[in-house]
């Protein structure tokens, strides 16, 4: 399978202008560096910096809540606290799914952007 993705590759690469290559190589699959790095990027990069500090800042609030719990003798101040943990955890939770949402969309993005690409070179290829 990988050989047979390699060959659509060059034949793609072979009818595409050398800016339209450099194009489809910036295209390529990233690893999760790439793309957490993806994230700051483009027009909503300052909403990725706001929710990690977000993040940042239910996860600390998390830390103290739960330190309190363990720091409490009394039994409804244990439920308050503990309450205020898992309020915070799943709040980080849900950031971090919202991340991870962001990335799952810039790849889908990316592979369509390849698939316009791909297509464009072969209707060109077939007028031809």
């Amino acid at each position: 399978m990988k050989t047979n993705m390699e060959d659509i590759d060059k034949l793609i690469k072979e009818t595409l202008t050398q800016e339209e290559a450099k194009f489809y190589d910036k295209l390529d699959e990233q690893n999760v560096l790439q793309m957490l790095g993806g994230l700051f990027q483009g027009k909503n990069k300052w909403i990725m910096y706001f929710m990690n500090i977000i993040t940042l800042i239910f996860f600390f609030l998390f830390v103290y809540c739960t330190v309190q719990f363990f720091n409490t003798d009394a039994t409804n101040e244990m439920i308050k606290w503990g309450l205020g943990s898992v309020v915070f955890l799943l709040g980080v939770s849900m950031l971090k799914v919202f991340a991870w949402m962001q990335m799952d969309k810039n790849a889908i993005i990316r592979e369509i952007k390849r698939l316009e690409l791909q297509i464009s070179s072969l209707s060109s290829r077939i007028s031809e």
